[in-house]
């Protein structure tokens, strides 16, 4: 009789759980090894016996690479920052995936959006691996789970009218692959942004950013390059989209969402650079029409009253340019 079955049922469950946990374990060990992220730097050898100047200047001096490693990536981004500008435009969502300090940075990128264009809360959303808590408190380990993942982008509905993007420096975080791979599973354009090369969210996503920036000072910490490198194509992603979308005039944030005396200040002055129009005749302006920018800014440049200015942004879904022009989009 062998070993095994000298032992309880419940016993056999546990051991079984152990050896699949150790061959996970495993297979983790294996891919780290290969990851670049992972990798230990060079330049910050010794990094503990420098200086705080010497310090700096190593990691300035690795810093200043990560903008080439995220120019490498640009077709890659354009390509999905047209998807999303598409899929926003005809009513669906950018759903961001991530863990750990890839969550974050995604989340961040997501929250912004309101604020700076008067997108819908719902438009631009983030899914963080532990929830809303792991913002501020580590509780990495939910990273490991494709159920979570799995459970956490159903939860969502991605359907083919969204845009889900997975948000990894290693590219082989489980919980993000596995939703990444759910929502391509049912039809919703999905993409990666990491920065290894042949990973597992690679595999699972329609389109792969790679910014290969390298080992960091501190090896294994990509809240460091690997984050800069993220928060540049995040926010290229949806500056791109709502450029696109028309929510950007010359390079004027005309979508801003006026809710404090800032931001007011912000409508005010863009109303009078764009027009090159004085002050007081601004803020008549957007009294007139009801504190929108957009809608102020089509009043004064088509010169038309509030009702035609507000069909022609319905009319260009948005679109401050084609509403003076009185177009259509066309993406």
């Amino acid at each position: 009789m062998g070993f095994d079955a000298m032992l309880p049922s419940t016993t056999l469950q546990e051991t079984a759980g152990a050896r699949i946990k150790n061959n996970n374990h495993d297979e983790q060990a294996t891919l780290l090894q290969q990851l670049t992220t992972e990798s230990q730097n060079e330049a910050s050898q010794g990094l503990d016996t420098k200086s705080a100047l010497e310090i700096a200047r190593i990691i300035s001096h690795e810093d200043a690479k990560v903008a080439g490693a995220v120019k490498k990536a640009l077709p890659e981004i354009a390509a999905v920052i047209d998807q999303v500008a598409r899929c926003l435009r005809d009513g669906g969502r950018l759903i961001y995936v991530g863990a750990g300090s890839s969550g974050r940075i995604a989340a961040l990128d997501a929250s912004e959006c309101p604020p700076t264009y008067s997108t819908a809360p719902g438009q631009v959303q983030y899914i963080m691996a532990g929830g809303p808590k792991a913002l501020a408190s580590a509780v990495e380990v939910n990273e490991d789970s494709e159920e979570l993942g799995q459970r956490d982008i159903a939860r969502r509905r991605p359907t083919r009218k969204d845009v889900v993007i997975g948000v990894s420096a290693s590219g082989s975080t489980p919980y993000v692959v596995a939703a990444v791979a759910y929502a391509r599973a049912r039809g919703a354009h999905t993409a990666a942004v990491t920065c290894n090369q042949a990973t597992p969210l690679a595999e699972a996503a329609d389109i792969t950013i790679v910014a290969d920036v390298g080992p960091e000072v501190v090896s294994g910490s990509t809240r460091m390059k690997a984050g800069t490198s993220q928060k540049m194509i995040l926010n290229m992603i949806t500056t791109g989209a709502m450029s696109r979308l028309g929510y950007v005039y010359e390079n004027l944030m005309v979508n801003v969402h006026m809710q404090n005396s800032k931001l007011v200040e912000r409508g005010i002055r863009i109303l009078m650079s764009a027009c090159g129009i004085d002050r007081a005749t601004a803020v008549e302006t957007i009294k007139c029409a009801g504190r929108s920018v957009p809608v102020a800014l089509v009043m004064l440049k088509a010169k038309v009253d509030k009702p035609e200015a507000v069909r022609r942004l319905a009319k260009s879904d948005g679109n401050v340019r084609l509403a003076i022009e009185d177009n259509v989009m066309d993406l």
